[in-house]
């Protein structure tokens, strides 16, 4: 049986990540996402009613016209966890595919409400949800195993797919985080039983090769965002905080140490309302129960009124624009554009990184200049990443022992790193570790 690997998004880029594997006559397909800079869109932005044919020009999701040329049947489409970038594409191009999507429950629930509000193109495609620890059967050839992970967003997994020559792992964005703030740390115990039965491949994101060290846990951003919100306990001015409205268990965390000062947590924007109602309603985390969200944008500014009008004091808002992305509820604080007006001594919060790529950082540095405009104290670097470290890696390849491996999830240089990493562990170029470019393939020997 030839087992190949298709390229298909996400090799040139951080983003619009698609890959495609196919065993003889099957394939399975890894995530359809989106490429968010290549849009120039904020976390609240719409694009359901764009057509995939312009996205697909503008580099904003897969070319996928690669997959006419492989012949085969795709068996599913198979999602690790529920950021855009991995299923944002989904309502533009899984019409094409005769096949199941499979996620966790979460990402199951994000991709429902995606096809719901998706203006173009209808999907019938079945949606299935397997958690983590589950096996599903493809076929008589393809099984189909999730393995409990960490990353920025809950319900994330590690998707193994188990053929006659060894199992594929696709480890597009992982961290090995012993102490997560919600959830169980990752499956070490079965990550270290797939290496003894055998990786053939495994297909891994290059994102942060170049850190040095590890990657710190979930609880140091708790306790970091914790040792600066609750350090104003007292204090009469605003705490505004901004942070990824995907990354739930930060959201808990920043909720309930507005909670514990006394500060009703109120999370504002559509984005923010998505994530964190579905989680809850799931019941996959908690928030305190002074919290409360707004998502419709009159509704949010009638919201920003009563806080004025009874008192900054007593709330904390939770809100997106870390990146600086323009209409986002941050942005349009920073600009005066809301009726909730930041003064002098009011603190600004960012529990994010800047997505590294050159328009993030130019939106948030006007941002920054605006909120200190407005005579607001900035408070930088309350994170910590969902990506794996230099080191993480070098453990992860120790639990799996892959025979071949792919560096994915980057642009050349990011994987080009990954090769560099993985020749000091006895990979060579070309021979076990592949650099691959979006619509190439390679045949796994």
């Amino acid at each position: 049986m030839e087992i190949e690997i298709i390229a298909v998004g996400g090799y040139d880029e951080v983003g619009r990540n698609m890959t495609a594997v196919r065993c003889g006559k099957e394939i399975v397909i890894f995530d359809m996402g989106l490429r968010l800079d290549q849009l120039m869109i904020h976390e609240d932005a719409e694009v359901d009613e764009m057509h995939s044919l312009d996205l697909i020009k503008i580099k904003a999701i897969p070319d996928d016209t690669v997959m006419q040329s492989v012949e085969g049947t795709v068996k599913a489409i198979v999602c690790s966890h529920g950021h855009l970038d991995h299923i944002g594409a989904i309502p533009k191009l899984a019409h094409r595919y005769n096949a199941p999507i499979i996620a966790t429950p979460y990402a199951t629930e994000l991709i429902r409400q995606q096809i719901s509000g998706e203006k173009k193109f209808a999907s019938n495609n079945k949606l299935f949800a397997l958690r983590s620890g589950q096996k599903y059967t493809l076929s008589q050839n393809l099984v189909l195993e999730f393995v409990r992970t960490q990353h920025s967003i809950i319900d994330t997994v590690t998707p193994v797919l188990h053929t006659p020559h060894g199992a594929i792992v696709y480890a597009c964005d992982f961290k090995l985080d012993r102490t997560p703030v919600i959830g169980e740390p990752p499956d070490f115990a079965r990550f270290r039983q797939l290496g003894k039965e055998g990786v053939l491949a495994l297909i891994v994101e290059s994102t942060y090769i170049h850190r040095s060290g590890r990657c710190p846990s979930e609880r140091i951003a708790r306790d970091l965002v914790r040792d600066v919100i609750t350090s104003f306990e007292d204090d009469k001015s605003a705490i505004v905080v901004s942070t990824f409205s995907s990354h739930i268990a930060r959201v808990k965390t920043i909720a309930e140490c507005a909670h514990e000062i006394g500060r009703k947590p109120v999370f504002l924007g559509r984005s923010m309302e998505k994530y964190s109602v579905a989680a809850e309603q799931m019941k996959l985390v908690s928030f305190p129960e002074t919290a409360s969200v707004f998502g419709n944008r009159r509704t949010v500014d009638r919201v920003m009124r009563r806080m004025m009008k009874e008192g900054k004091e007593k709330f904390l808002p939770i809100v997106t624009g870390h990146q600086g992305e323009p209409g986002s509820i941050l942005t349009r604080l920073a600009l005066g554009d809301t009726p909730y007006q930041l003064s002098k001594g009011d603190k600004v919060l960012f529990s994010a990184n800047v997505i590294p790529n050159p328009m993030n950082f130019g939106q948030r540095y006007v941002v920054e200049q605006h909120l200190r405009k407005a005579g607001a104290r900035i408070f930088e670097d309350l994170h910590v990443s969902g990506h794996a470290y230099r080191e993480d890696h070098y453990e992860f390849l120790q639990l799996l022992q892959p025979q071949h491996i792919i560096p994915a999830h980057a642009d050349m240089k990011m994987t080009a790193s990954y090769a560099d990493f993985a020749a000091d562990l006895g990979y060579t170029l070309d021979n076990d570790v592949h650099l691959m470019r979006n619509g190439q393939r390679l045949m796994i020997k």
